[in-house]
């Protein structure tokens, strides 16, 4: 098998040429799958009883994420016996949980819909959770741009993030959890987060341990990119100011992470986020990122695609500056 590094960068080269066909049994399939068949057992038998429920969340999470890391680990350990073999195959699962060209066309085509707000707002509707009915222009751009902003963490830097920390790590051991193992474990998260993590119904009991587990696994690839992005987007004094203002406005969203990374992403492409939403439970306020700045448009919103991609780039080459050190020598023995 090729080295784990390798598998990372020609994964990602993967997913900005393929993306995900939607002909093919996706992983996140499977793990949609298995957490509605998790939950159904887990209703059936806590019913309304919070704290059964609460344990019952606990140990569906559980067991979905060590079962998908599990899964992981032992692909790579069948592909380390298969040279030629294993590598493409490692790869293609590795890009499975990369979502940068799904996320840039998904918004691409909501921008190639203007000016005909019918067919945007329901491109709109499959990637973001507010609800979209009668958005003017204005709305739908602020609605992709920050979507925009907070899928670059949630689709592409975590899990990129969990698949670099597996490939140093296998590359220390290889009995270790590698980069499709840790991968597997944040899609796992990511997915039971997006299925069950809502605050209504027994999902406020069953849902919290996946949500939990999803902002402990998001919480340093958010402030990562928070830390990162102003190096391809500010002047070199300005760097670590706009990151601590990231970090300040970006806390004062409910979400420990969705808050920092639109926060990163208003100063990066210099527009004002937050808002007014609402959602099916009702409005909500959110609070206003980059105020002052002007209002994302269409070039502002496809700026941020750019952004991403340039820092899905500088993420890559910093990971093989660090691997070039530890293999001469100045790093870690």
């Amino acid at each position: 098998m090729l080295h784990p590094l390798l598998l990372v960068l020609l994964a990602c080269l993967l997913d900005r040429l393929v993306g995900d066909p939607r002909r093919f049994l996706h992983p996140v399939q499977v793990m949609g799958w298995a957490i509605q068949a998790l939950r159904t057992l887990s209703e059936a038998w806590a019913g309304d009883s919070p704290w059964k429920l609460r344990l019952a969340g606990g140990v569906l999470t559980l067991v979905l994420t060590l079962g998908s890391g599990f899964s992981g680990w032992l692909l790579e350990q069948w592909a380390r016996q298969r040279p030629v073999l294993g590598s493409i195959v490692v790869v293609v699962a590795l890009a499975s949980a990369l979502a940068g060209r799904s996320l840039e066309q998904a918004v691409k085509e909501v921008l190639q819909a203007l000016p005909n707000l019918a067919a945007a707002r329901a491109r709109l509707a499959w990637i973001v959770g507010r609800v979209v009915e009668d958005l003017p222009e204005g709305e739908i751009l602020r609605a992709a741009a920050e979507t925009t902003a907070e899928n670059a963490v949630d689709g592409l830097f975590a899990p990129l993030f969990w698949m670099l920390v597996g490939a140093f790590g296998l590359g220390f051991s290889s009995s270790a959890p590698g980069p499709l193992a840790l991968a597997w474990i944040f899609k796992a998260s990511s997915t039971l987060d997006s299925m069950l993590g809502y605050r209504r119904g027994r999902l406020r009991w069953l849902g919290t341990a996946g949500a939990r587990l999803d902002d402990g696994l998001t919480w340093i690839p958010a402030r990562l990119v928070a830390l990162s992005l102003p190096l391809i987007t500010a002047k070199p004094g300005r760097w670590l100011h706009q990151f601590a203002v990231a970090l300040r406005e970006g806390a004062a969203d409910p979400s420990p992470n969705a808050g920092v990374s639109q926060a990163a992403y208003a100063y990066g492409a210099q527009v004002q986020l937050g808002g007014l939403n609402r959602y099916a439970e009702g409005w909500r306020q959110k609070a206003l990122l980059g105020q002052g700045f002007k209002a994302p448009d269409q070039e502002a919103v496809q700026h941020m695609l750019r952004l991403i991609l340039r820092l899905e780039v500088l993420w890559l080459l910093v990971s093989l500056l660090l691997a070039f050190l530890v293999l001469s020598g100045f790093g870690i023995q």
